[in-house]
């Protein structure tokens, strides 16, 4: 598959300290990204850092197979930026106009690409009033509006930032469809930063997790939900699966409770065969997430 966006090697530092450390990412056509790790752990900095945001001490970000970055022409990133669609967490329009006018500066920034029609239709299917003014929108109509202004310029990539934080779950199910229809184009491709591991479950068909900078693993969604799994161990049970040959020296992964162990199976379906008797659960991608990081 080609990747619409793709960075190797991407350092950042601050006061000496790196928030990114040797970063690398991809999101391919027809794929959903999704990107996972803790306040701070370095998502938005690099999503910063894709967009040419900030300038970087090492590394190379190429968008739709061009270099990209701070030192690109202004032809050069208006061009590959239109190409793109952003949703942020927070509405980033000015509350007290109405929300045509997000329409008015949206045209204005993607002359060439902007489609009117297009937005007015999702105004209307999002039930979006247009002379309210958008400091009176809730959270989650908020959202539907950079919706509205991400897709009405007809974007190749799609880039969510913690973009369905704080919505009730049948809104957040009502943009999971409608990025489905948005990807059924499979030239097109998300990257999703997400907190809300149940939705990247949903739609994500790789997860990247980020830790303190440095990229801690990027695989497949079905790799860690439907072939990982967590197994629950009494201790001495424990010890036999740690002296086992399931696991590569020092990648075990577990958590230790008063009264059991928890831990990361690769394979749920190998350890079954070696150890029936130890209940193994599929893991999610929280739980996933949860033990690769505390574990």
């Amino acid at each position: 598959m080609t990747d619409l966006v793709s960075a190797r090697g991407l350092v950042k530092r601050y006061d000496g300290t790196a928030v990114l450390d040797n970063v690398s990412i991809s999101v391919p056509a027809g794929c959903v990204t999704g990107f996972v790790g803790a306040n701070g752990a370095g998502k938005t900095t690099t999503i910063r850092a894709l967009m040419g945001l900030m300038r970087l001490d090492a590394g190379d970000v190429i968008l739709f197979g061009e270099p990209f970055g701070p030192d690109a022409s202004d032809a050069c990133a208006r061009r590959l930026k239109e190409r793109i669609g952003i949703v942020f967490d927070t509405c980033p329009f000015v509350g007290d106009l109405p929300v045509k006018t997000a329409g008015t500066i949206m045209r204005a920034s993607f002359p060439t690409s902007w489609k009117q029609g297009r937005f007015e239709d999702y105004l209307q299917r999002f039930g979006l009033e247009p002379k309210k003014r958008i400091k009176d929108l809730s959270r989650g109509m908020g959202m539907k509006l950079q919706l509205a202004c991400a897709l009405a310029h007809d974007p190749d990539l799609l880039i969510l930032d913690e973009a369905t934080a704080g919505l009730d779950p049948l809104a957040r199910d009502e943009i999971l469809d409608l990025l489905r229809d948005y990807l059924a184009d499979e030239r097109r491709g998300i990257l999703i930063s997400s907190h809300i591991t149940t939705d990247l479950e949903k739609i994500a068909d790789r997860v990247v997790c980020i830790d303190e900078g440095s990229i801690v693993f990027d695989l497949e969604k079905d790799q860690i939900t439907d072939m990982a799994g967590i197994a629950h161990c009494r201790t001495a049970e424990f010890e036999r699966v740690r002296e086992s040959d399931l696991f590569a020296p020092g990648q075990l992964k577990a958590i230790r409770y008063p009264m059991s162990v928890d831990v990361l199976v690769p394979d749920r379906f190998a350890f079954a065969q070696r150890f029936p008797h130890i209940a193994c659960d599929r893991a999610t991608i929280d739980e996933y997430l949860q033990l690769v990081l505390k574990g």
